[in-house]
């Protein structure tokens, strides 16, 4: 039986208190912090509903978790108020993204998971925020996440105020566009809550017609099935085989949606020295990574985001990357060194890649 929260002290100044906590959030090293009650019922409606058209491909436990994504009462009861942080990450030392992505040699991954795991750090940040809160409060009933449990964070950040959900279905602020990780501390705290933010995409589509698989199939609605992202961090077996020439070089993850948003020239690099560029990932040849055996691929992913997708599909989108390179010795001495893979998921995607330079 969970132990039900502490009540919240009647007599604390709330106001006062969540203006402490925005400056709190600045010395922790949040770049922006709001706070919103947990009444969700628009994004609800579209979650189920998105949930229905099977957009979620194989993410089977997002229709397992249900309402509970929406309801944040339910996934932690007594929770009435949600206090939601950004944290900049933009890798100010990695090499150009366009420069990657137009060197089809090179492999490129998500500019988000090139330093160390995000999860880790914002969570320690925010247990650290409750614990200063809980200086001032007593104990309180609390809870935090960052992409680590079934939460709304783009729909609770929008109305929080730290910025407006894009076409492309990231979260975009006003004055640093969206380079960056969200976290949330539910509480059962009476918090003053703050403006949601206002949409400023206007007539602008340039996500849309960026994305190279057309997996924003309408303005505010992704098709994960289609998505670079799920394809290459969410899926676990085959990837398409229609899709796999349109991925081109990117090994983890996709950015293209965001690097046209023109939001973005608001953005700068991170403060964060632990998302910087680790182990050359930046801009690292398709072939140096393909060759890594499986230890090298847990020593050098080791602390990021990079390491949960594992070693099998690893080699699997590296494959696919092979297959879109131009056609050099090495290229196809690469690819057949893997021919007798153990794996029949990277065996079959090695020869599908050794197929397009002899056709």
């Amino acid at each position: 039986m969970n132990t039900p929260p502490p009540p919240p002290a009647p007599d604390l100044d709330y106001a006062a208190l969540s203006r402490q906590i925005r400056r709190w959030g600045q010395e922790l090293g949040f770049q922006q912090l709001g706070i919103t009650d947990t009444q969700l019922d628009d994004d609800e409606a579209y979650l189920l509903s998105w949930l229905a058209a099977g957009r979620h491909g194989t993410m089977d436990y997002m229709k397992r978790h249900g309402t509970r994504r929406s309801r944040p009462a339910d996934l932690v009861p007594g929770t009435i108020r949600v206090i939601s942080v950004r944290m900049d990450y933009w890798p100010g030392d990695a090499m150009a993204a366009s420069d990657v992505l137009q060197d089809p040699a090179l492999a490129y991954l998500s500019r988000y998971a090139l330093g160390r795991d995000y999860h880790r750090i914002i969570r320690k940040r925010l247990q650290q925020l409750a614990i200063r809160i809980e200086s001032l409060t007593g104990p309180f009933g609390y809870r935090a996440f960052t992409d680590s449990a079934p939460v709304l964070e783009k729909a609770l950040a929008q109305k929080a105020g730290l910025g407006w959900i894009g076409k492309h279905t990231n979260l975009i602020s006003e004055q640093a566009g969206s380079w960056f990780f969200i976290g949330e501390l539910y509480t059962n705290l009476p918090l003053e809550i703050g403006s949601p933010a206002e949409n400023h995409c206007g007539n602008c589509h340039a996500c849309m017609d960026a994305c190279p698989t057309g997996a924003i199939i309408a303005p505010y609605q992704l098709d994960a099935r289609l998505c670079i992202s799920y394809l290459t961090i969410e899926l676990r077996g085959a990837i398409p085989e229609q899709l796999r020439p349109l991925i081109g070089n990117r090994v983890y993850g996709c950015d293209d949606c965001q690097l046209v948003c023109p939001w973005n020239r608001f953005s700068g690099p991170g403060s964060e020295t632990d998302f910087n560029t680790r182990h050359g990932l930046d801009s690292s040849e398709l072939v140096r990574l393909f060759a890594w055996q499986q230890h090298e691929f847990e020593e050098n992913t080791r602390g990021s985001a990079i390491h949960r997708i594992g070693y099998e599909c690893w080699l699997r989108n590296v494959a696919v990357g092979l297959g879109n390179a131009p056609t050099t010795p090495a290229v196809i001495t690469a690819l057949q060194a893997r021919q007798a893979h153990p794996s029949e998921l990277v065996r079959e995607h090695v020869n599908w890649a050794l197929q397009q330079h002899f056709v």
